[in-house]
């Protein structure tokens, strides 16, 4: 079947808007929505902390990942005040295997924001939200739509995904114009009485109906009759997405530094990748048993043992770790006066103090077994 090539200027086919749209798009998805919508902690409390708060964690995570994370954190920073107020290395800690440590640097900075500028209330209309630390088009939609029903579309890869195939659009679902066009059509059909209802169903059937290339369940979809991928058996082939640039490969050396009852660790700098998190002592390039010792005597550390453990690797973004990795026994480590930037930590405080980022989380199992 011939597919239908558009361009970023008319990046929506101007045909598929027949005179049903806004009655299919937005009556039957709510109804859709009423009776399957996921229960979830922050829903239904029209509470903008809970739903700022899970929107951030929800970004690279999926939603069953995140409630056990977002339950910890509530729990212990219900409000924007405690999270204002967190200490750095315990923001850290609850935060700790969510990965993007930036973003909850970010949600304090802006929560401090909020505390001195908006009397500890976050502000309720899109362009204030917007302005906050870290808050990107898509968060600032969903708190203003969900917590202060504000008619404001919340636009994220799910519902991108959902208007390329309910439009038929081949253009890439990066393109600014067919972007703006999408958010141009959903901000004329939310519908004033539920905005934080329509952009929450838009979310759950992006991500329980109108799933990626491995089986969209589109005979349980409300927008299945007036959807072009649907009807013309296009789901497969859309949304089209931009090729990627390869990551860059970026090989490293992991030192597992140890006396028995100690764990050598260090804070990495406050700007860049991993930006003021705690990890073990690395190395750039791929060092044999001899450099790696050696390394160890530059850092003051008199080494007794060493022994290769398992290789690793970890993906980020726009670079690829490759971890080669040695455990390295050493004589008494003086926790009173550690060498250069290192602390030397016992197994109870690894696991309850320091955060230590998921990148290297095939050697955290060594503060246990360190005795």
């Amino acid at each position: 079947m011939q597919k239908i090539t558009i361009s970023s200027e008319t990046a929506v086919p101007d045909k598929l808007w027949h005179g049903s749209f806004y009655e299919s798009l937005a009556g039957n998805l709510l109804r859709w929505y009423d009776a399957n919508k996921r229960e979830l902690p922050w829903r239904d409390c029209r509470n903008a902390y809970f739903t700022w708060v899970s929107e951030i964690m929800l970004q690279q995570t999926r939603v069953a990942a995140v409630i056990p994370y977002f339950l910890r954190f509530i729990g212990e920073l219900p409000d924007v005040k405690s999270l204002a107020e967190c200490q750095p290395d315990r923001l850290m800690k609850l935060w700790e295997g969510l990965g993007y440590y930036s973003r909850v640097r970010n949600m304090q900075k802006a929560a401090q924001r909020i505390m001195s500028e908006y009397e500890g209330r976050i502000p309720g209309e899109y362009d204030e939200i917007l302005r906050l630390e870290g808050i990107g088009p898509y968060t600032a939609g969903a708190i203003a739509s969900i917590a202060f029903g504000k008619r404001v579309p919340a636009i994220d890869g799910n519902v991108l995904r959902i208007m390329a195939r309910f439009t038929g659009s081949y253009v890439p679902v990066s393109d600014t114009g067919f972007r703006k066009e999408i958010h141009r059509l959903l901000s004329a059909c939310i519908p004033k009485d539920r905005p934080g209802d329509f952009n929450q169903a838009m979310m759950d059937l992006g991500a329980t109906v109108c799933v990626p290339k491995e089986g969209p369940a589109c005979k349980k979809c409300p927008l299945s009759t007036g959807c072009f991928a649907c009807i013309r058996q296009e789901t497969e082939s859309l949304p089209v997405k931009a090729q990627k640039k390869g990551r860059k490969i970026v090989p490293l050396t992991v030192l597992v530094i140890q006396d028995g009852k100690y764990t050598a660790i260090r804070k990495r700098k406050e700007k860049g990748l991993l930006a003021g998190m705690y990890e073990f002592p690395n190395v750039a390039g791929t060092l044999n048993e001899q450099e790696a010792l050696q390394n160890v005597k530059n850092e003051g550390l008199d080494p007794l043992k060493i022994e290769r453990i398992e290789d690793s690797f970890h993906v980020f973004t726009h670079l690829e770790w490759r971890m080669t990795a040695y455990r390295i026994r050493v004589a008494e480590l003086d926790r009173e006066n550690p060498e250069g930037d290192m602390r030397f930590v016992s197994k109870d405080e690894s696991g309850q103090k320091y955060a230590i980022p998921s990148a290297f989380s095939a050697y955290i199992k060594y503060f246990k077994e360190n005795g």
